[in-house]
């Protein structure tokens, strides 16, 4: 799927009409290096190596197919209009191992338009990233969504 740059608000259709969009995916490898850089920039135990919960988010946004721009632009909005991060959701099933390679895949789960009374229209869309080992067997799943303001809409 390209992504199309115009930037332009869907309507509630258009947006409800994204769920179930696919992302791109790709393959990432947990580089010790990269690891160890960063568990040291978190502070953390270099003991916790690739089963720290972090590294899903970082692994599967870094290879999700999409740019972070190409995503918001999918929901016709930039990073000028000032989409924040919402909920996150992290489940390892598996811990991830330095030096292995994952492949990522996910989807758009949700897309809902709200009105806020200080807020007012802004949407919040949910994607799932799913990380899976060489092997196939499935290691971990991030959930997350971003809240895209709407300035200048009116509900």
């Amino acid at each position: 799927m390209t992504v199309d740059t115009e930037r332009r608000t869907p309507t509630e259709a258009e947006l409800e009409g994204l769920v179930g969009t696919r992302f791109p995916g790709g393959d990432a490898t947990l580089e010790p290096w990269w690891v160890h850089l960063v568990l040291d920039s978190m502070l953390a135990d270099p003991a916790d190596g690739g089963a720290h919960p972090v590294l899903v988010f970082l692994v599967a946004t870094g290879s999700m197919g999409w740019s972070w721009d190409e995503l918001f632009a999918l929901f016709g909005a930039s990073d000028a209009d000032g989409p924040m991060a919402g909920e996150t959701e992290t489940v390892v099933h598996h811990p991830l191992q330095v030096g292995g390679t994952y492949r990522v895949s996910g989807e758009i789960v949700s897309a809902v338009r709200k009105v806020g009374r200080r807020t007012g229209v802004f949407d919040i869309v949910g994607y799932r990233l799913d990380l899976h080992d060489s092997d196939g067997a499935h290691c971990a799943s991030t959930t997350n969504s971003i809240v895209f303001p709407r300035r200048g809409e009116t509900s």
